[in-house]
């Protein structure tokens, strides 16, 4: 380390202390701060809820001028602006929800150097007006959030950010960090060639959420297994939970309703003013469940989501982790917990192939699709598979339904034959549930009239029951030995790999459905850990955040953390001297919060001690 970098690594500890109330910087935060403070280019990986914001708002305190902040959402730029206010930082954002004289306002202070950071959406960047201010402004650094909606292959493909590539052009000795979450190799090459990023230093910090457990089971009644999910573990607690359509938003929000469950819908069917309420409500409010379409979530920075849960089978690996990711972002334990059936991959690989793209998008997009079947169908640790898909290599983790509950593998040879030989006697033209009737021997006008019944594999799976055949054909599915013809309504069709199974030349071993144990115990947040009398001063300091957050208007979390009021409440701290030494606490909201916080921890005066 050079004594310059040193020097920059010591000011960038000073001020995460001092604005932020931090400590110490995690992982690899450090590194990437100094470096794009210096003036380095990066792109950075880094897992929802391990702090990417820190790795360009710090370099924007410690570089002269403004950082310009692309953000894709106004939820995400609000939030972010609040939390950044209450630490004294001088934040401001451009969008479609300010009045003409106050967008005005902000522009003057940003041209006048008086912006600490300034939010953008991408569409207003690229206006001739805004790119004229941007020339005008001395500028810190340009950070690129959610950088993955600049890709085609990402899963929040945004055709704006396209456009991005000016910032290198216009303003080549600025530096510029992009920043995402999710994104597999080829999304990687991606951004860093729409946005010309070869020079720029690559950050990859672990994709692991140790914190966050997966459990993926197989569809029965649907919403009968939501309810018990959320029942046994997540009573009270904040969740999300994704449906594909929002007719199933709207139905299963309705039924969590009336089981006693705080749910609300979220789509984008609803009226403006009724989607933005729910929102908020969902932000501001504690123990509320929003049921939505996937298009909720990007930019939602709610720490204490407990669980996300599935009720249709996302589109790519990439999505299903942006989306479990929401889940436990304060570090403490969480749930990712996902009902899907065989149907679901011929929905989804009929959207694939009636969609308007490229071949080549939709080859790429069966691929994910596939991966993310192989996800859900194996019989390993689901940790390790999801991991693999973004290069990373490790070990059987202890916390997803297969490690704590290992499922049992069986030579389903003699069953799969069976299965394929019944797909290719009724013509190759028949979904799983039709064939599965007829190797069940089930009769009826559907199987008599086409004469099923008098075919040789009729009733030659009658020993077997429905859950295991559907089982075995959404596992065949999964091993390549069976494809699904979307144009011919969802057809099963037998693949090339299928001849050698059929010839008796190739084995088949298949995971074994089979109930789940019980769940483990249930971890009510920051609360678990305390003793009586500091729950009590906990809750008390939750109640004086809530009539922060309502008189500010702002969500609970930015005035401060669930972990940093437990941390007040284990140390009762009696002086703001004490108080300060808690994790959370900045100058800016010492000054702010200290008197009242002291009084509530039970000091006879806040005093400097």
């Amino acid at each position: 380390m050079t004594v310059a970098t040193s020097v920059l690594a010591t000011r960038a500890r000073e001020t995460l202390s001092r604005v932020f109330g931090h400590e110490a910087f995690r992982g690899a935060q450090e590194a990437i701060v100094t470096h794009v403070a210096a003036g380095g280019d990066a792109l950075v990986l880094m897992p929802t809820g391990a702090g990417k914001s820190l790795c360009y708002q710090v370099p924007a305190l410690l570089r002269e001028g403004c950082a310009v902040v692309v953000s894709p959402l106004i939820a995400l730029m609000h939030d972010q602006v609040a939390a950044l206010t209450q630490l004294g930082v001088r934040a401001a954002f451009l969008n479609s929800s300010l009045d003409a004289r106050t967008a005005a306002a902000v522009e003057r202070a940003f041209a006048a150097g008086e912006l600490d950071l300034l939010y953008v959406a991408p569409e207003r960047l690229l206006t001739p007006r805004c790119l004229e201010l941007v020339d005008r402004a001395r500028v810190a650094l340009f950070a690129i959030d959610e950088a993955h909606c600049v890709s085609q292959w990402g899963h929040d493909f945004r055709p704006e950010y396209l456009g991005l590539s000016v910032l290198h052009e216009r303003w080549g000795g600025v530096p510029r960090v992009a920043l995402t979450a999710t994104a597999d190799p080829l999304t990687r090459r991606e951004i860093v060639e729409r946005l010309a990023l070869s020079g720029a230093r690559v950050f990859v910090s672990s994709f692991d959420r140790p914190n966050i457990r997966y459990t993926i089971v197989d569809r029965e009644d649907t919403r009968a297994q939501l309810l018990a999910f959320i029942e046994d573990a997540h009573a009270g607690d904040a969740g999300i939970v994704y449906c594909l359509s929002r007719r199933k938003v709207d139905e299963t929000a309705a039924r969590l309703a009336s089981k006693g469950v705080d749910a609300i819908p979220y789509h984008a069917g609803m009226e403006t003013a009724d989607r933005s309420a729910n929102q908020m409500r969902f932000q501001r409010e504690d123990g509320v469940v929003v049921v939505a379409t996937i298009a909720f979530g990007m930019g939602i920075d709610k720490p204490d989501v407990r669980y996300v849960a599935h009720l249709d089978l996302p589109k790519s690996i990439e999505g299903y982790y942006q989306e479990t990711g929401r889940a436990g972002r304060d570090g403490l334990p969480a749930d990712a917990w996902m009902a899907y059936g065989l149907a679901d991959v011929v929905q989804q690989q009929r959207l694939i192939d009636r969609s308007g793209a490229s071949d080549d998008f939709k080859r790429v997009s069966g691929a994910k699709l596939n991966a993310l079947l192989g996800l859900a169908e194996t019989a390993g640790c689901r940790r390790v598979r999801l991991l693999d898909y973004f290069g990373e290599a490790s070990e059987p983790c202890g916390n997803c339904d297969n490690c704590l509950s290992p499922p049992q593998t069986w030579d389903a040879t003699d069953a799969a034959r069976k299965a394929l030989s019944a797909i290719f006697r009724t013509g190759q033209r028949f979904g799983a549930a039709h064939v599965i009737d007829v190797l069940r021997g089930k009769g009826g006008d559907r199987i008599s009239r086409r004469e099923h019944d008098r075919l040789s594999v009729f009733g030659l799976g009658a020993d077997v029951d429905e859950a295991t055949w559907r089982s075995v054909f959404r596992q065949l599915v999964a091993q390549g030995l069976v494809r699904v013809d979307h144009e011919a309504h969802g057809a099963l069709r037998l693949a090339e790999a299928s001849r050698a199974v059929l010839r008796g030349e190739a084995a088949v071993a298949m995971r074994r459905t089979v109930a789940r144990a019980a769940k483990a115990p249930k971890v009510r947040g920051e609360a678990a850990a305390l003793d009586a009398d500091a729950r009590r001063l906990f809750e008390s300091l939750k109640a004086w955040r809530l009539e922060q957050a309502r008189t500010q208007g702002v969500p609970a979390y930015v005035i401060l953390h669930d972990r940093t009021l437990a941390a007040i409440a284990r140390a009762r701290p009696s002086t703001l001297r004490a108080l300060a030494s808690i994790d959370g606490i900045g100058a800016a909201k010492l000054e702010r919060y200290g008197p009242a916080l002291v009084a509530l921890a039970g000091a006879p005066g806040a005093n400097a001690g």
